[in-house]
């Protein structure tokens, strides 16, 4: 095939190839990544033996994705869990996936399986057969189905993990506590924000929460406390403390810290990316 023809045919499929790896891989300079991978393989095969090109290219990407969601797996598992992961996308680009993806699909496709992601990412939302899936996960198209199956039931029951907006405002607000900015943590919270302790209120007042978070979110990450979004900070590995947050929409009216360790091990305590 023509070497121009096959870029304005690759060209033809991109959004849909980067759509793909967006669901696949929820980082966008990863999803460009796969895409970019999906191009030079078809540039080397030359597309001259390829039916289906779009059919292709879309297992072609899932294959790529499939491979950097094995090996981001196998890394985590060497490194320290007491250490959260850098920053892998700008936070504008965060909202963007957030917004386009669905935040809540978004987190519940980060608890599946690679081999599960792909299945249900491909099958339920590219219309791509099972047929088509199975030699790309090694499964036979019956056990590929069970996989799809299996990360259906996941997505319908989804938690309630908030809205976009909220996922967004309480990342700002790790970020800013994190790095001290107190003129950023005020924007944030509402002027009558609490922080309990149980039902009692134990600081009161954006001004005097404000300070009392400013520097302190090192080990704070986003997680899902009993499947609602909160804050779990992170020490060694393990959670030692919980904060439920409420929001109104725009700020954060409520902290409720959980300290008791019984407590905050009786919680179902899932840690998102930041």
């Amino acid at each position: 095939m023509d070497d121009v023809v096959l870029a304005e045919r690759f060209e033809a499929n991109r959004p849909r190839l980067r759509a793909v790896a967006l669901r696949m891989l929820g980082n966008t300079a990863e999803a460009d990544d796969a895409v970019q991978e999906a191009w030079l393989r078809l540039s080397r095969t030359g597309g001259d033996d390829v039916a289906n090109l779009s059919a292709w290219l879309t297992t072609v990407v899932g294959r790529v994705c499939l491979d950097m969601l094995r090996t981001r797996t196998a890394r985590r598992e060497d490194e320290c869990p007491a250490e959260p992961p850098a920053t892998e996308v700008t936070p504008e680009e965060q909202a963007m996936l957030a917004d386009s993806v669905g935040l809540a699909l978004l987190v519940v496709l980060d608890t599946l399986t690679p081999a599960e992601r792909l299945a249900f990412v491909l099958h339920d939302l590219f219309a791509v057969s099972f047929e088509e899936i199975a030699p790309v996960v090694g499964r036979s198209p019956d056990a590929t189905r069970q996989l799809a199956s299996r990360a259906r039931r996941r997505v319908r029951t989804t938690p309630n993990v908030g809205t976009p907006a909220d996922r967004r405002l309480v990342d700002a607000f790790i970020e800013a506590s994190r790095g001290g900015d107190l003129g950023t943590l005020l924007t944030l919270l509402d002027p009558d924000v609490e922080i309990r302790i149980g039902p009692v209120s134990q600081q009161r007042g954006a001004g005097v929460v404000a300070r009392f978070f400013n520097g302190r979110a090192q080990g704070a990450r986003p997680a899902l406390l009993d499947g609602v979004l909160g804050i779990a900070v992170v020490e060694h590995g393990k959670v030692k403390v919980a904060l439920r947050v409420t929001t109104d929409g725009g700020r954060i009216t409520v902290f409720e810290a959980i300290t008791d360790p019984s407590q905050v091990a009786a919680l179902d305590v899932e840690l998102l990316k930041h």
